[in-house]
């Protein structure tokens, strides 16, 4: 089985709180979160961790499921003093799904940001991992910023969503790739019943890679869930409205601590 290589930082917060573990988006690093942190720092020890060749993660050099994404982010969260409380963005969030399925044990509530059960059609994953095998993670930045970001919100924060479309640039390629292959398998509609842990969808107004149809769908088929909309946010939610985000979940995590 692989085991995909991760990277988590140190947990910050007051010692002895509840444990907290943030999970990225595909091209971007635990810069996503960064303004999320000092409001969920106050009561929470908090880690974040980065996908393979991206941030301070080493790439990978074999492919991997999400399945085995989950089991990697499983095997740190024990390290860091499992259970813990769980959010994620994109694939973040479908790893925090896996990571439900497989490893209930580890994860005592999760928010599901900005993500699906599945990410449609899987040729379409498979070729944009050709693409980036071919042309790198730069072919995607203009594109990126145009599904990532809201109307107004790379004006409103030009130099965090400059720093998040920077780390898409840095990100490994062939890493990149792995994980658009991975994307192309992954597909839990049909398991969302067996998941009894709470569960909180949270979708951006404008996000069209995963709308709120799908925010609906986790938090229907899911045994505990309910859903929220962040206004004028897209798929990058924790970025373009921190403070909004960390009420959220404040009150979710503050409830289930």
């Amino acid at each position: 089985m692989t085991r995909p290589p991760l990277a988590f930082t140190a947990p910050v917060g007051p010692d002895g709180a509840p444990l907290v573990v943030l999970g990225p988006s595909l091209g971007t690093s635990t810069i996503l979160w960064e303004d999320v942190l000092p409001a969920l720092t106050a009561r929470f020890r908090v880690s974040c961790w980065d996908l393979p060749g991206h941030g301070t993660a080493k790439p990978a050099t074999d492919a991997f499921t999400l399945d085995e994404l989950a089991d990697a982010v499983a095997d740190g969260i024990r390290e860091l003093g499992a259970p813990a409380l769980y959010a994620g963005v994109s694939v973040g969030g479908a790893t925090g799904l896996e990571l439900l399925l497989r490893h209930p044990d580890v994860v005592s509530a999760a928010a599901i940001v900005c993500s699906s059960p599945w990410f449609g059609d899987p040729s379409f994953w498979t070729q944009r991992a050709e693409q980036v095998r071919t042309q790198g993670t730069g072919s995607l930045v203009v594109g990126s910023a145009q599904r990532w970001f809201a109307p107004g919100s790379i004006e409103r924060r030009p130099e965090l969503t400059g720093r998040l479309l920077h780390s898409l640039r840095d990100a490994d390629d062939a890493s990149y790739a792995l994980v658009c292959e991975a994307l192309a398998r992954y597909d839990v509609r049909d398991r969302l019943g067996e998941i009894a842990t709470p569960v909180l969808a949270i979708y951006g107004e404008h996000d069209a890679v995963s709308p709120e149809a799908d925010a609906r769908a986790i938090a229907e088929g899911v045994q505990q869930g309910r859903y929220v909309r962040i206004d004028d946010a897209s798929h990058l939610a924790p970025a373009e409205r921190p403070d909004e985000v960390a009420v959220v979940l404040n009150d979710f995590f503050g409830a289930r601590a």
